[in-house]
């Protein structure tokens, strides 16, 4: 980075201009700094170093890429671990005035405050490129701020309105990331579940009793990863089982039951409607023998 955007370290933790301010600091033996708080919102951005952030009551150890929302009155400071590490952040301080002004215009600004005090989630590590992104605008913020060129307020009133919603669009857009991931992962443990009991009675109020969720939440993942209710889901399984065991010469009757359809011609109606012919026919047009047990068609 260029070294005149480089700041020296102040303890002053207090704004002097009204609206904004921004730093870059890069520091070797750097000393911890006590617990505090502000009267204004901080974003921190850490780009290097080993330390742990304190906040409240909660310890973090720090990533490269990591963003940190301090709002108002919050009790915070980080703690170095290892002083002989570069440690290099941006800091970047919005007045509780201007904050406001800025939800009252839309309330996309409100919306990363309202989550952090919510959820008392404070650190967010989004993907490289948009951390990169933002870092970028950063820094032309402070080139900004230290030039004196055409404009210069306007354009800085401008490219922090830009900077306050690009982290908020970059912190959605990371935790809706972060949502569907778990989603995902969830999804797999409930169809695993349902795998390895196919051949048990399996009910929605069993799957939502099994990983302590609320039957909406499980009807609502269900229908939007696999489009399927429960039912249909654990149904088209226990079909698929059944059609691999009655393709291997397995009595069809016997099949059935050992998969949850105790009534043979709702099976059939199923198998029908699935594979588009009767279990018998299917097992024909694969060109398996049936065994010698009686079978049903």
């Amino acid at each position: 980075m260029p070294r005149y955007l480089r700041s020296d370290f102040t303890k002053r933790q207090h704004m002097v201009s009204r609206d904004f301010e921004i730093f870059y600091y890069s520091d070797l033996h750097f000393e911890t700094v006590p617990v505090h708080s502000h009267s204004y919102y901080e974003f921190y951005f850490f780009l290097e170093g080993d330390v742990k952030l304190e906040i409240n009551k909660d310890s973090i150890p720090l990533r490269e890429g990591d963003i940190i929302m301090v709002p108002p009155s919050t009790p915070h400071h980080t703690v170095i671990l290892d002083s002989n590490v570069p440690y290099r952040r941006i800091v970047f301080w919005v007045s509780r005035t201007f904050f406001d002004q800025l939800m009252s215009e839309s309330p996309a600004y409100a919306w990363l405050p309202e989550m952090v005090r919510q959820h008392s989630r404070h650190v967010f590590h989004p993907d490289r490129t948009a951390f990169q992104s933002l870092q970028s605008m950063l820094f032309s913020a402070i080139d900004e701020s230290e030039g004196n060129r055409f404009g210069r307020e306007t354009m800085l009133q401008a490219m922090i309105r830009q900077l306050v919603l690009a982290i908020s669009r970059t912190v959605y857009e990371t935790e809706t990331q972060l949502k569907e991931t778990e989603a995902s992962s969830l999804f797999q443990r409930l169809v695993g579940y349902v795998e390895s009991h196919l051949d048990e009675e399996i009910s929605l109020d069993d799957l939502a009793g099994a990983f302590y969720l609320s039957k909406y939440y499980l009807s609502h993942l269900f229908k939007e990863i696999s489009g399927l209710s429960v039912h249909q889901y654990i149904t088209r399984r226990r079909l698929e089982a059944c059609r691999t065991r009655i393709i291997a010469g397995e009595d069809i009757t016997q099949t059935s039951q050992m998969y949850g359809f105790s009534d043979y011609s709702s099976f059939y109606r199923a198998f029908t409607k699935e594979y588009g012919m009767s279990p018998k026919k299917y097992r024909e047009m694969a060109g398996v023998t049936a065994h010698s047990r009686q079978t049903q068609a």
